[in-house]
C-alpha cells in the first residue's frame, strides 16, 4: 500500500487555512483543497505497516480508536498515490454512505491509531476522504441510482440525522421504501442545524439528501413523531419502524440563577444561528446573537468549540470557555499509549480565532461555575466560578473546591455546552420501550 518509501521522502501536509481574522467575517469553509499531486504524496505516506489499526474500529478504555465504520483506508490511500481515483471512491462507498460529511467533521481516530503515527506524523486520512468524495461528485460518478426492484416492504424511520439518514441510503438500496420523518423543517438533523456551515457547509449536505431524494428515499420534514403523528400509526402502517432520535436531551446547569434571561442551550443557538442563515433573514435581526456581548460557553467539546467560532462570527465582546477537566497534556501521557485517541492539547478552530483576536486562548481548565447573577430586571449580568481539583483515590473522582480562587466574569450570554443525557422520551415512552442507562 502506497510508496514503499513514501512516508520517509514525503512530511504531512494538510490544506491550508484562512487566517483566523479573515475567516471569521464569513461563514463559508475555509480550507484551501490540495492539489492532486499533494494528495498523491499523502497517500503515497500510507507505509504498507502490515497490520494497520486506521481502519478497524473498536473501543480501547472506552474510546474509539480506528474508523468505526471501518472504512478500508489503507486501500483508497493507495489508489489515490496511484492516481486511480474512481477506484478510490468506489471503495470508500463501499463502507461510508456519506464521506463528504465524515470527511469534514470526524474528529478522525484513524489518524490517532496510524501506525505511522507511532514515530512520525500520521497520514492525513481525513483529508484524502474530503478530496474523493468531493471528486466523486465534480466527475459525475455519484448520482442518483433507484434500486432495479422493489422488495414491497415499507420502512419508516424516525430522524434525519447521519444515522437516520444512513439507515435510510442503505434500506433503500436493497429495494425497501423508506420514508423519513423529521421535526425540523429541512432534512439533516444534526448535521444541518447541529454543526456551523463553516464547518459543513449546507449546500454539501443538501446535495446528498437530493441525490437520496432522487433515488427513491421519502422526505417528510416538520412532523414530531410522538406529537404530530402517533408512534402507533407508524407501528401500524409500516413493515419497520426505525428510531434514529438522536441525544436530544441536554444536560442542564443546576446553579442559583438558571433561570436569568440570557442563558441557553448550545444546539439552541447553533441551530438559531444556521436557520437564519439558510433563510436569509439575518439581516432582520430575528436571531440569537452574541454580537457585542460577554460570551461564556460551559463544556470544552467540539459543541462547545463551535459555539465559540459562532460568536466570533457574530461580533462577541469577549469569549471565554470553560471546562472542568484538567488540561490535556501537550504529548501523549504513558497512561494514553497508541494506538488509543491521543488525549491532547490542541487549539481548534473557534479557540484559534478568538486567541488571534482577542490575544488569549479562551479556555479555561478545572473550573466550576457556583453562581449566575442578574441586573435586577431579570437579565443576567456575571457569572461567579471557583478553581478546582480532582480528588482520584476513591472510586470516583471527587471536584474539590480550591478556597481563593473565587472569580466573577461579566457575561451576557452563557451557552450550555454540557452534552446529552439521551433521546427525549416522548416517542420511547408512547411505545412501552425500555432504555439503559
Amino acid at each position: 500500500m502506497g510508496k514503499d518509501t513514501g512516508f520517509l521522502e514525503f512530511e504531512r501536509s494538510i490544506p491550508v487555512a484562512a487566517a483566523p481574522t479573515d475567516r471569521i467575517r464569513h461563514w463559508d469553509e475555509y480550507y484551501e483543497p490540495m492539489t492532486d499531486a499533494q494528495l498523491q504524496e499523502q497517500g503515497a505516506r500510507c507505509m504498507d505497516c502490515g497490520v494497520p489499526f486506521c481502519h478497524t474500529g473498536v473501543l480501547i478504555n472506552r474510546m474509539a480508536a480506528g474508523c468505526p465504520i471501518n472504512n478500508l483506508i489503507p486501500e483508497w490511500n493507495d489508489l489515490v498515490y496511484g492516481g486511480r481515483w474512481e477506484e478510490a471512491h468506489a471503495r470508500l462507498h463501499k463502507t461510508n454512505n456519506f464521506p463528504e460529511v465524515t470527511g469534514r467533521v470526524c474528529p478522525a481516530p484513524c489518524e490517532g491509531s496510524c501506525v505511522l503515527g507511532v514515530h512520525s506524523p500520521p497520514v492525513t486520512i481525513k483529508n484524502i476522504e474530503v478530496a474523493i468524495s468531493d471528486r466523486g461528485y465534480t466527475e459525475g460518478w455519484l448520482k442518483p441510482a433507484p434500486p432495479e426492484k422493489r422488495t414491497g416492504k415499507r420502512v419508516a424511520v424516525v430522524g434525519s440525522g447521519p444515522a437516520g439518514l444512513a439507515c435510510a441510503d442503505q434500506l433503500n438500496t436493497v429495494g425497501h421504501s423508506v420514508t423519513v420523518y423529521e421535526r425540523s423543517d429541512r432534512i439533516g438533523g444534526l448535521l444541518m442545524y447541529g454543526i456551523p456551515n463553516m464547518k459543513l457547509d449546507k449546500g454539501t449536505l443538501q446535495r446528498r439528501i437530493d441525490i437520496m431524494a432522487d433515488s427513491g428515499v421519502e422526505f417528510v420534514p416538520n412532523t414530531e413523531i410522538g406529537t404530530d403523528v402517533p408512534a402507533k400509526q407508524l407501528v401500524d402502517e409500516y413493515d419497520a419502524v426505525v428510531l434514529a432520535l438522536g441525544a436530544t436531551n441536554p444536560r442542564d446547569l443546576r446553579v442559583e440563577g438558571r433561570e436569568l434571561d440570557g442563558i441557553h442551550f448550545a444546539m439552541e443557538f447553533l441551530k438559531d444561528n444556521t436557520k437564519t442563515l439558510l433563510d436569509g433573514t439575518r439581516e432582520e435581526g430575528d436571531y440569537l446573537s452574541a454580537k457585542d456581548k460577554h460570551v461564556i460557553v460551559l463544556g470544552g467539546a467540539d459543541t462547545g468549540t463551535d459555539c465559540v467560532a459562532t460568536s466570533m462570527r457574530h461580533g462577541c465582546a469577549s469569549v471565554n470557555q470553560f471546562d472542568i477537566i484538567p488540561r490535556p497534556p501537550a504529548e501523549r501521557a504513558a497512561s494514553n499509549p497508541w494506538p488509543e485517541w491521543p488525549k491532547v492539547d490542541k487549539l481548534d478552530y473557534g479557540q484559534e480565532e478568538a486567541k488571534a483576536k482577542f490575544g488569549d486562548d479562551p479556555r479555561s481548565y478545572c473550573i466550576n461555575t457556583t453562581q449566575l447573577v442578574g441586573d435586577g430586571n431579570g437579565r443576567l449580568k456575571e457569572l461567579h466560578t471557583v478553581d478546582i481539583d480532582w480528588d482520584m483515590s476513591g472510586p470516583r473522582p471527587q471536584m474539590i473546591p480550591l478556597e481563593g480562587t473565587e472569580r466573577v466574569w461579566p457575561a451576557d450570554l452563557v451557552l450550555l455546552a454540557l452534552g446529552w443525557l439521551g433521546p427525549q422520551a416522548t416517542i420511547l415512552e408512547e411505545l412501552g420501550l425500555e432504555q439503559d442507562e
